[in-house]
């Protein structure tokens, strides 16, 4: 006769973080929310410029008010400035072959 041990793995044990794991995450989190928070009121301050000097840092004031309204409450709305900030800096192919 025959038999054949049959395993299940449920993936159900799966070890809980120690104390000063949960306590490192608590505080990762609270720190990125606190940078979200700090980096949104910058952005208000960066609305206060005029139009030509958003131009010499690479912005514009569609760019603050896109950042600031595509990104949630606690989401970081830096991200969005630096991306159109280099998009606006790249120079085109095209750009070198001016007559």
């Amino acid at each position: 006769m025959r038999t054949t041990d049959r395993t299940l793995d449920l993936g159900l044990a799966t070890p809980s973080l120690s104390l000063t794991e949960r306590v490192v995450l608590a505080l990762s989190n609270v720190a990125s929310i606190w940078r979200a928070i700090r980096n949104r009121k910058e952005i208000e301050y960066l609305n206060e410029l005029n139009d030509s000097q958003l131009h010499d840092i690479g912005l514009t004031r569609q760019d603050l008010n896109a950042a600031l309204t595509t990104s949630t409450f606690f989401g970081d709305p830096s991200g969005h400035l630096t991306n159109s900030a280099r998009r606006c800096a790249r120079p085109s192919a095209f750009s070198s072959f001016r007559d």
